[in-house]
């Protein structure tokens, strides 16, 4: 909560969508359908739980790296348990994890299918199949504490009722072992874990969890098992998590209520979102694809509860499951916890069969699909084109040169298909989802948005097939062919997945193939592919270019669906749905009516009572003595090199060196501060004096892991745990890593993208405008929580008003008034740009950030006395400016922003510590604690919203609360302000193991996984903002002394909040306008 991050260039590919990238960045897990972004529109599933992390979109090509971009930043709300376990755990394995001995008893209930070394990445991989049920597991034995666990099913759908979403949600309600409302929330607030979730795809349902601590793990393992094995299942369980119909007083109108109904009506509020279902569906029309699984809002009211649990049955069985582990853990205590649950089932012979993922066929001829979308008066036009790829299973040397060719035709700005779309001006932004591998057939998608013309259609679908035959005819340079292949080797080499667990992109690249009965182990793999495809392409092979008229250009399964704007689809599926319910309500009797409201008011009882203690007290946790009392250092020694502080960080990074430069961006005056973004864009995307675009990004490519830039905004800490007078930090970074002996190629190339752009490339930068235009859209509709948080803090705070400023509301006018400007007086935009540069690029504001082994320190010393000897002094004086006094005066209660949409984005916050006032790292324990109680069962349970959350910032005494894809407005402002006397009673009904969970939860959060490069940044982050390591520990400490007081004085500062605090909602118009004759919100019509 106390850095801002706008990523330009995000530094790792999180979210890939071929299979060969999968297995290092996690790709099939795509959606959490919260985090869909701009790109990306092969869907690929839907989350239990929403992420409210995020911080930048997933435009695809905003990356140097390649494909699509990280959709979760870091990890999943890490969280947890109480009691003692019930199950007992192994002890650590203290010897070679990849060595396994199979003595053990245990091992006789399995077969022993298959048993290899994956080399790549020094894991131990044993396939097993149960003897009695059939039930296969992959056991993965590597030397990595973050544990991880998953069980899939194949969940093939038949319609699109969005049965298999509500059931992923479902399970997690309650089980025969813990009968409890909802254990999955149990874990949240007080687990270890690393992850925790659930997911679901088009044909498959993943239950994950991950933990660095061996108790917590098993633990985690015990509840999900016997959740999914055998949850309980109820009538009631079908109305809260997926529909029912709600109506409180016999005399008022039906509504329909459901976490996953609202949830979807978020979804198809997208217009991006509604775009990839048709392209999906047009491709597959055949086959389970060609329907929803996350389920059709117009559709889902279809799902009875005997079809809801008649799938669980159908499909929730051993025999159709795939079983995951992976860690440092002992495989015998593995396989003797999962026995405990497989040996009451016996095997089902049908399961294999019913579950099958039938083949789509392919078609000779291609075709068109013409469907609308919800659109404000500015929408426009989307098309894409999509081939089906195969109908026949892919070899691995074939997909991963399939991979490559993704990335030559698209995976960079200056990649020739989308170049070549990018430059045709007659779409605002490239679609570019390009290869996806995840499903059992592949696909392929590129387009335009945001295009001016619907009669402009034909013309960009003959530019992306004449391009394409243009390649076939002549291929690709061989200086671009060696780029795209050091790009993927670096990456698969790095396998640098962030925050997001190891284990789990290796589970989910597994499945690409375990799924479909093939060999679970070869997407794990990529030196003999690899090394196929480079032999091939020495013997001067046309690889790519057979692959381009075999694939695409030859292929007759092809269809170009295009998405029409249509002002009036929101109000006409308004009325629908209200048609239908009054339909539904005009045939009830008096009886049922009133068995209708009997229901609401039960149900309603339901999901606000409290478990009882007996119940809680089933759920496995650890205790308080489970926790380390001292914080997790990160190494940092403060140097400096002619007059620039140097950070170094002594890191186990495998021969890899991550260099970060900051420059002080307070020398930007308030503004010019919304073009940094497209300022830091230009950066690696416009090319220097010598070399252009396509030469910067192949040198890029060639010789590094990538080069990106960021910005950050945070305020500074206070001394004593006092809230200071604000002091902004705020930095652009450029970021790079390459090898140690790759370094100086590293260097001079950030170099040179700080001094030496040019900017005078009127077209290119116009196009990112665009872009910038298309994303910052498709964001308000799909991701408006975040817009809305960043608009209460503007009002108060110094670096929530420069984020704003940048990348917030008010930037969207900015942005097409900068268009038009770009059009009449681009000289004068020109001039801006090269003044931000002569504003920042100065040593003097400089600090470099270097994470490496100490070795390789010394190998790089020469590279970088040399960078910094090389970057500008100059002489001027350094002017910071007063970003305070520049600051927009907000008036009023607060504001509503207009989008077309189903639903809405509800946010309210303020101060609730004052400059000079003592904050504590209590206060955070207790912030967490109501995003897993009161406002879980109010806002979502209750209410029906996808997510509820709040942001507390320690450090300005700021405090936010934001719901997510929520069909409410006042309810949930009404919520928010009952957040103290909630809190008030739970102060006086606190038990020891309530209190000992929040604490557990919390200390989950501090102490989560990071990469070496994310380790550096971290580090150096906190050296900027003054949060040492003995604030941290202070606030540790605080953190496990937390009482049930704490709860108390925290309740009386959200009295602040309810009684002076700002609203700000995205939503729709007849949500807004209806409220707001109680509210007297400013509304602002913004889409």
């Amino acid at each position: 909560p106390t850095t801002n991050h706008v990523l330009t260039r995000p530094h790792l590919p999180v979210m890939q969508r071929s299979r060969q990238s999968t297995l290092l960045l996690a790709a099939g897990f795509v959606t959490m359908c919260a985090m869909r972004g701009v790109s990306g529109f092969m869907y690929t599933g839907t989350a239990r739980l929403f992420h409210g992390s995020a911080r930048y979109s997933s435009s695809r090509v905003s990356s140097s790296l390649g494909r699509l971009q990280p959709q979760v930043a870091g990890k999943a709300f890490p969280q947890f348990n109480r009691q003692a376990s019930s199950q007992s755990c192994p002890t650590m394995v203290a010897s070679d994890p990849t060595t396994v001995k199979f003595t053990a008893p245990i091992f006789e209930k399995y077969d022993l299918v298959k048993e290899d070394m994956v080399e790549e990445y020094g894991a131990k991989v044993i396939l097993f199949k149960h003897k009695k049920t059939g039930a296969e597991v992959m056991s993965v034995s590597v030397p990595d504490e973050n544990k991880v666990f998953g069980i899939t099913f194949r969940t093939p759908p038949s319609d699109s009722t969005g049965v298999p979403h509500i059931l992923e949600h479902s399970v997690l309600c309650g089980s025969r072992k813990y009968p409890l409302k909802e254990p999955f929330v149990e874990l949240l607030k007080g687990s270890m874990n690393t992850f925790l979730n659930a997911f679901t795809y088009p044909d498959r349902t993943c239950y994950p969890v991950a933990s660095q601590n061996l108790k917590d793990f098993y633990n985690l393992i015990n509840v999900y098992l016997d959740s999914v094995l055998h949850p309980t299942l109820t009538p009631w369980t079908l109305k809260q998590e997926g529909w029912h119909y709600e109506v409180e007083d016999a005399n008022e109108p039906l509504t329909y209520k459901g976490v996953v109904f609202n949830e979807m009506k978020g979804v198809y509020s997208s217009p991006d979102a509604v775009h990839g279902r048709a392209c999906q569906q047009a491709l597959f029309p055949d086959n389970t694809y060609g329907v929803d699984s996350g389920g059709d809002p117009t559709v889902i009211p279809e799902l009875t509860f005997e079809k809801f649990s008649g799938f669980h049955t159908k499909f929730y069985h051993p025999t159709n499951s795939r079983i995951y582990f992976y860690g440092d853990d002992d495989v015998a205590a593995r396989l003797e916890l999962l026995e405990s649950y497989l040996t009451e089932f016996e095997a089902l012979p049908s399961a294999p069969r019913d579950s099958q993922v039938d083949w789509q066929k392919k078609r000779d001829t291609p075709w068109e699909l013409t469907q609308s979308y919800p659109a404000g008066a500015d929408g426009k036009p989307l098309m894409t084109v999509n081939w089906l790829i195969n109908d026949k299973t892919l070899e691995p040397q074939e997909e991963l040169a399939l991979d490559v060719l993704d990335d030559l035709l698209m995976g960079t700005p200056v990649a020739p298909l989308y170049k070549t779309l990018r430059e045709s001006g007659l779409g605002e932004s490239v679609l570019s989802d390009g290869l996806e591998t995840v499903l059992q057939q592949a696909t392929y998608s590129v387009g335009m948005k945001g295009i001016k013309e619907e009669a402009s259609i034909p013309e960009i679908e003959k530019i992306i097939l004449d391009t394409l035959t243009k390649i076939a005819k002549e291929g690709f340079e061989a200086s671009a062919i060696e780029a795209s292949l050091n790009s993927l080797e670096f990456r698969l080499r790095e396998f640098n997945t962030g925050g997001f667990p190891r284990g789990l992109s290796f589970m989910l690249g597994s499945l690409s193939s375990w799924l479909y009965d093939r060999d679970p182990f070869e997407p794990l793999r990529f030196e003999k592919p690899l090394a196929e495809l480079r032999s091939r392409l020495d013997k001067g092979e046309p690889v790519f270019q057979d692959l381009i008229s075999k694939y695409l250009i030859s292929n007759g399964h092809r269809v170009t669906v295009k998405s029409l704007p249509d002002t009036g689809l929101e109000d006409m599926l308004a009325k629908n749905e209200k048609d239908a319910l009054e339909a539904v309500r005009s045939k009830l009797s008096v009886e049922e009516l009133e068995g209708l409201v009997k229901e609401t008011k039960e149900l309603k009882e339901k999901q606000l009572a409290e478990d009882p203690p007996e119940k809680l007290a089933l759920i496995p946790s650890l205790t308080m003595d489970d926790l380390d009392r001292e914080g997790r250092n990160i190494p940092i020694e403060v140097g400096e090199e002619a007059g620039v502080t140097v950070l170094r960080h002594d890191l186990p990074t495998n021969g890899i060196v991550y260099a970060d430069v900051g420059l002080d961006m307070r020398v930007v005056p308030f503004d010019l501060l919304p073009l940094m973004p497209l300022f830091c864009r230009c950066l690696t995307e416009m090319g220097t004096s010598d070399m252009d675009d396509i030469a910067l990004s192949r040198f890029i490519q060639t010789h590094t892991g990538g080069v990106y830039t960021s910005t950050s905004t945070t305020q500074k800490y206070g001394e004593g745990n006092k809230v200071p007078a604000q002091e902004v930090v705020s930095n652009l970074f450029v970021r790079g890593k390459a090898t140690y002996a790759k370094a100086g190629e590293m260097m001079e190339v950030m170099r040179k993208v700080l001094t030496d752009t040019n900017f005078d490339n009127k077209s290119k930068f116009l196009q990112m405008v665009l872009e910038t235009k298309a994303r910052m859209e498709a964001n308000l509709v799909g991701s408006g929580h975040s817009y809305a948080a960043g608009r209460i803090g503007a009002r108060y705070q110094v670096a929530d008003a420069v984020s704003e400023k940048m990348s917030g509301v008010q930037s969207l006018e900015y942005i097409k008034n900068l268009a038009t400007e770009v059009e009449s007086d681009w000289d004068s935009v020109l001039t801006k740009l090269h003044t931000l540069r002569d504003l920042i690029v100065d040593r003097r504001n400089m600090v470099v950030n270097l994470s490496a082994e100490n070795k390789g320190f010394d190998q790089i010393q020469t590279q970088l006395t040399d960078y910094i000897s090389g970057m500008p002094l100059r002489t001027e004086e350094v002017k910071i400016q007063d970003w305070k006094a520049a600051m927009h005066k907000f008036e009023g209660k607060g504001e509503g922003f207009i989008v077309p949409t189903q639903v809405n984005y509800v946010g309210k916050g303020g101060p609730m510590f004052e400059e000079g006032e003592t904050t504590t790292g209590a206060s955070a324990v207790v912030a967490r604690y109501l995003r897993t109680s009161w406002l879980w069962d109010k806002v979502r349970v209750v209410g029906g919203a996808y997510g509820a959350m709040n942001v507390y910032n320690p450090s300005s005494g700021m405090f936010k609360y934001v719901s997510y894809r929520d069909p409410n407005l006042e309810q949930t402002l009404d919520t928010y302000d009952g957040t103290a006397d909630f809190l008030r009673e739970t102060a006086k009904e606190m038990t020891p193991t309530t209190l000992a969970n929040a604490v557990i939860g919390m200390i989950g959060d501090m102490d989560g996984p990071m990469s070496p490069d994310q380790k550096g940044f971290t580090s150096m982050d906190r050296w900027l903002c003054g949060l040492s390591d003995e604030l941290r520990q202070e606030r540790r400490e605080q953190v496990l002394g937390t009482t049930a007081k704490d709860f108390e004085e925290f309740a009386d500062r959200l009295d602040l909040v309810a009684k002076d605090g700002t609203i700000a909602v995205i939503g729709s118009s007849a949500a807004l306008k209806e409220a707001n004759d109680r509210l007297g919100l400013d509304l602002t019509q913004l889409l």
